[in-house]
């Protein structure tokens, strides 16, 4: 067809609508705006984005009032009230609110990284993850938080950061009550209500309800330890064990017990002090009515 894409082999509708679509490929985006510089592949995006400036707002949500610049954001913010998932994936049967997030979804399925980063070669699944990642090359950090004066590459992130400052939970779970400054967080809380444990790792079966557990998890098969010790030789498969042993070259001990001020570098390490002021001593043995205040204790007895 003289409408289908010679480089995806997406069919439109017009000669017009391939033209503007092609600007994708080729990385045209001749629409600027005179605020920021952003710019745009189509002049009506370019529309949509200076609301963003101006503040207009025009589409209200009826059920509790938050305000959008663009009508297809209003009806995806929509279904975190109805629950309405009419995306479902034909290879594992996982249901989401929207079609991007199906689309992404799939990715995990099939393998793709699309985006490209020209700089360093490293693929990504995500656009928003390849644009994240070349702010590492550039340092471009552009959104200043006005209550802290933290920089931010992406204006989405600076708002979201801001909900520290100003408490905002706009996320509420509505089997609970509880909630939330970030739809990822309530999404990821509402599993410990279904049960839902959507990622599997192939090589084990073993099922996680966050996709950041399932990647932490395969490294355990692959041996992979992406961390190292700027200190010593030692490496980790995890940021967090990383920032633990750091504690033992740094000397930090960032958990301090309020009865008697004693520091501990892990969190662990001072519930377990804590029995000393407390006297519990959850550990019971089952052969004779003895308790102790650490596992080992029993195992020894």
């Amino acid at each position: 067809s003289g409408c289908a894409c010679p480089d995806c082999g997406k069919q439109f509708s017009t000669p017009g609508n391939l033209r503007v679509h092609r600007r994708i490929h080729a990385g045209v985006k001749p629409f600027g705006c005179e605020q920021c510089g952003k710019r745009f592949t189509e002049l009506g995006g370019l529309r949509k984005h200076q609301r963003i400036h101006a503040g207009v707002r025009p589409y209200r949500c009826a059920d509790c009032g938050k305000e959008f610049g663009r009508v297809h954001h209003l009806k995806s913010h929509q279904r975190t009230h109805s629950g309405e998932k009419p995306y479902a994936c034909a290879d594992c049967g996982r249901r989401f609110g929207h079609s991007g997030e199906l689309k992404i979804h799939r990715r995990t399925h099939s393998g793709e990284k699309p985006y490209h980063c020209p700089d360093c070669g490293k693929n990504f699944a995500v656009i928003s993850n390849l644009r994240s990642h070349q702010r590492v090359h550039s340092g471009e950090r552009a959104h200043t938080c006005a209550d802290c004066g933290r920089s931010f590459g992406e204006l989405g992130v600076l708002r979201k950061h801001r909900r520290v400052h100003t408490g905002e939970r706009p996320y509420h779970c509505t089997a609970c009550g509880k909630r939330f400054s970030r739809i990822h967080h309530l999404k990821t809380h509402q599993r410990t209500h279904t049960g839902e444990r959507p990622y599997a790792c192939p090589d084990c079966g073993k099922t996680f309800s966050q996709s950041g557990d399932l990647t932490k998890h395969r490294r355990t098969h692959s041996g992979e330890k992406p961390y190292p010790c700027p200190d010593c030789p030692r490496s980790y498969n995890n940021s967090g064990d990383l920032r633990k042993h750091s504690r033992t070259h740094s000397g930090l001990k960032p958990y301090a017990c309020p009865d008697c001020g004693k520091g501990f570098r892990m969190i662990h390490h001072l519930k377990t002090h804590r029995r000393v002021h407390t006297g519990e001593r959850p550990y019971l043995c089952p052969h004779c009515p003895k308790t102790f205040s650490r596992q080992h204790h029993l195992d020894s007895h």
